[in-house]
């Protein structure tokens, strides 16, 4: 199991790693808790760094940037709203459509790998897996 396998890198961690896997675990082996542990984790990661890429956003337009050689820039600035604002609002609805259009036509074909599609044989590995 791949979650097996990456956990079981923190045993390397010395004096803790062992306590550590079996804490990230929530048992001696992967099991329920650890799959809705990492559930969780994969649901709530994007909204945490979203929130901390809005959060530098705000605080980098608030206070402005600084260039290396400390001279003040206030005569060359652009302002995030309306200039690059509006550029990607403009933009937001070609993408939609875009990736409305693929997804709803069937073309999903041109965006994965066409083995996704095929029936998985539980007996044989795919020929392009070999030991």
């Amino acid at each position: 199991c791949g979650a097996t396998v990456i956990t079981n890198l923190f045993t390397a961690i010395p004096m803790i790693g062992n306590t550590l896997v079996e804490y990230l675990w929530g048992a001696y082996s992967v099991s329920s808790p650890t799959l809705t542990r990492f559930f969780t984790l994969h649901f709530l990661l994007p909204f945490v760094i979203m929130f901390f890429g809005g959060l530098h956003v705000f605080f980098l337009h608030s206070t402005g940037s600084n260039n290396p050689l400390g001279f003040s820039s206030k005569n060359n600035k652009l302002y995030f709203y309306p200039f690059s604002a509006l550029n990607d609002l403009e933009m937001l609805p070609l993408i939609m459509m875009y990736t409305c259009l693929l997804a709803f036509m069937g073309h999903l074909t041109m965006v994965t790998d066409p083995d996704n599609f095929t029936e998985a044989n539980p007996l044989m590995a795919p020929p392009h897996i070999q030991p």
